[in-house]
């Protein structure tokens, strides 16, 4: 079974499941859910603004699609040699 198909499953399941059972299901992965949810420390953020402040105000180094995809076929190819 697919990975995709299983989260549609669990989708389903949950809509229809008894109290007992969600919180049985959440209790499992609680912790996870919890540590996902705070996995970014005080550092990333401020890193993450500054480059979208860089981004809006333009002096980001940014490319476009095609400089992007030559990079790429370029890099490809000189690990082929």
């Amino acid at each position: 079974m697919t990975t995709t198909l299983i989260r549609q499953k669990l989708t389903d399941y949950l809509k229809i499941a008894d109290e007992k059972k969600i919180k049985a299901i959440y209790t499992m992965v609680e912790d996870e859910i919890d540590t996902i949810a705070n996995d970014w420390d005080s550092d990333f953020v401020k890193e993450l603004n500054r480059r979208s402040e860089s981004f809006e105000n333009g002096s980001a180094k940014t490319y476009t699609w095609e400089e992007t995809k030559a990079a790429a076929i370029k890099r490809v190819q000189s690990k082929r040699r």
